[in-house]
């Protein structure tokens, strides 16, 4: 069942690559983030090797690769979240850099609500496939991870292109300006 959301993705991207393209950039996020992915869904996201070494390494019980994907995720799909948001529908200033980090934490609830239900459809079996290792809050920690690590992305992005901004208007005042101290904001 995780290895639909690759070929999904592969298939929107194909289909609407005439109409809107990415930034390579955007394009190498989204590929790093699917192979993480695609490897987890692999080996299960309990059972891949990096988990075995973790574990094996660190001496601890719960499997820690999901959350490394959830933090993947919410960092390497905010910039092409938001390049699509700028580029296509003109979204400029603060909201711009807001909506990314929304659409990041509502792909990341809805991906946990189609697990919660596949692990309540399946019973038993769906508990292990889920993955909750007996914490009662890996759904929320989950979600946390990518909406966080998206915002982080996201306030950093602001900030720079803030600074970037105000270095750009400093340069273009005219000499007379900069001489007298005069600022124009």
């Amino acid at each position: 069942m995780e290895s639909i959301l690759p070929v999904i993705v592969v298939l929107v991207l194909t289909f609407t690559y005439k109409v809107f393209r990415f930034s390579n950039a955007s394009y190498l996020l989204m590929f790093i983030f699917l192979c993480l992915h695609t490897y987890g869904a692999h080996y299960t996201y309990q059972r891949t090797p990096f988990d075995m070494w973790l574990k094996a390494s660190f001496h601890i019980q719960r499997s820690y690769y999901d959350r490394v994907v959830h933090f993947a995720f919410g960092l390497f799909w905010a910039y092409p979240f938001r390049e699509l948001l700028t580029r296509a529908a003109a979204q400029r200033g603060f909201w711009s850099y807001v909506i990314p980090t929304t659409v990041v934490f509502s792909c990341s609830a809805c991906f946990e609500i189609i697990e919660m239900v596949a692990a309540f459809v399946a019973g038993q079996h769906g508990e292990e496939y889920v993955g909750l290792q007996g914490d009662v809050f890996d759904t929320q920690k989950d979600m946390g991870l990518g909406l966080g690590r998206s915002g982080y992305f996201n306030g950093h992005t602001c900030m720079v292109s803030t600074q970037k901004a105000a270095q750009i208007n400093t340069l273009t005042r005219p000499a007379s300006q900069l001489m007298m101290g005069i600022t124009t904001n």
